[in-house]
């Protein structure tokens, strides 16, 4: 047996991805790490390179991956308790260091249980295993993330069984609440908190608003789901994501340590009852080691931060380096999508433009993400930046007088924006 009939029928499926476009860059390898100096934030080396890069596409906006206290908490539970758990959970794969990050997170969040998950992604897979039954229905906001049209299709949702609304759009919300088949027993509504291409978030106290309204409708009632990976630890004014900001709460949260947090490991927080729930049937949690001990602690450790004043001073500082870049796109004659989160889209609109700027932003030192036709539609080619703590006003600047650069150099951004149906 071998792969030599299997390797040309791969080969020619990802030449196809290539052909279409949609094919993934080479990875690049980061090789090294540059502590903050003299005015300016963390630097990263790259493998092959000697060039030291401002990383202007982290999802680590408190900047806490490189915290000493983290790599502390992670060097010593591991020690205690070892690299790996040895075993799923439920065959005693389970250590002090993930009922206390469980316990940890369910405080911060404000909820009375919390399960931990390897990821977001699978903590939504497998809440999806948990409550899809003959009569549940699904709603969802039309540019939610990949994980949630996976695990309608994990969960092997009907298309008869779910519905979707316009983004944003509680109007349109409340036109599927409407529509909802008469013999549904449950009806669930689940909506990303920010939207992680365009750094909007869900009008969530219409949302919950409404779907309250419809509650008494259904046997098991209307239940709000949000998955708050981009919001939670780096949003509102004590970092507690969306509900924060918006000042209303959902009935079940999905969250992540991968992004503020800046360790690894997603959770769902909720009522006992769902807790147990997903203990017993969810297969993303069952059939697979947990976090080591080294991600637990450290991610207790951060939410610890994230909770105090040090978590406060750095979100002031994500807050004034966000509105720098924003106040600076608007004055070069660039445009964004309005808000305060740290995820700050160019809207370029032309594909060789925004490679053009990736790659002269690349050049320049600066490492960003570009989004182009064919992965978005035309017209909807965009550069997402996204702020960290760590970055100081002299990075900022620095981004902002490298687009200044390349835009005299011949590859200005396109034209003023109109929202899109087709950014994720």
């Amino acid at each position: 047996m071998s792969l030599d009939k299997l390797n040309p029928s791969l080969q020619q499926e990802v030449a196809a991805l290539d052909k279409e476009g949609r094919a993934k860059a080479p990875e690049r390898v980061i090789a090294g790490y540059v502590p903050p100096a003299k005015g300016r934030g963390p630097r990263y080396r790259l493998h092959g390179s000697t060039q030291e890069f401002l990383r202007m596409n982290s999802n680590s906006y408190l900047s806490l991956s490189n915290h000493p206290a983290l790599l502390e908490a992670a060097d010593e539970s591991s020690r205690r308790v070892g690299a790996g758990p040895g075993a799923v959970r439920f065959i005693d794969g389970t250590s002090v260091e993930h009922t206390a990050l469980e316990t940890r997170i369910a405080t911060f969040t404000g909820r009375p249980a919390a399960r931990i998950f390897n990821s977001a992604y699978t903590s939504v897979l497998g809440l999806s295993m948990t409550l899809s039954g003959p009569d549940t229905y699904w709603i969802g906001d039309e540019l939610n993330h990949n994980c949630i049209i996976r695990a309608m299709r994990i969960a092997n949702v009907p298309k008869e069984q779910r519905a979707i609304y316009r983004h944003n759009d509680v109007k349109d919300l409340e036109h599927q609440l409407e529509h909802v088949p008469a013999n549904v027993g449950r009806v669930l509504v689940i909506f990303d908190g920010i939207f992680s291409m365009r750094g909007d978030n869900a009008p969530l106290r219409e949302i919950a608003d409404l779907v309250r309204r419809y509650d008494g409708r259904f046997r098991d009632g209307a239940t709000t789901i949000m998955d708050d990976s981009h919001g939670i630890g780096a949003y509102g004014a004590t970092g507690r994501g969306t509900e924060d900001h918006c000042g209303a709460t959902v009935d079940i949260l999905v969250g992540t340590f991968g992004k503020a947090f800046g360790v690894n490991g997603g959770f769902i927080a909720g009522s006992p009852a769902l807790i147990e729930a997903v203990r017993q049937k969810a297969d993303t949690y069952i059939y697979t080691n947990p976090l080591g001990a080294a991600d637990c602690a450290a991610a207790v450790k951060a939410v610890d931060i994230a909770d105090g004043m040090e978590g406060r001073d750095r979100l002031k500082n994500l807050g004034e380096r966000t509105r720098q870049l924003r106040d600076g796109l608007k004055q070069l004659g660039l445009e964004s999508i309005p808000g305060p989160h740290p995820v700050v889209p160019l809207l370029v609109r032309d594909t060789d433009r925004t490679r053009k700027l990736v790659r002269g932003l690349f050049d320049r030192g600066i490492l960003v993400v570009g989004l182009t036709f064919p992965v978005v539609p035309k017209g909807d080619e965009t550069i997402r930046f996204q702020v960290n703590a760590a970055h100081t006003e002299a990075d900022i600047q620095q981004v902002l007088d490298s687009l200044q650069s390349i835009i005299q150099d011949g590859s200005r951004p396109g034209e003023p924006y109109t929202p899109s149906r087709c950014l994720r």
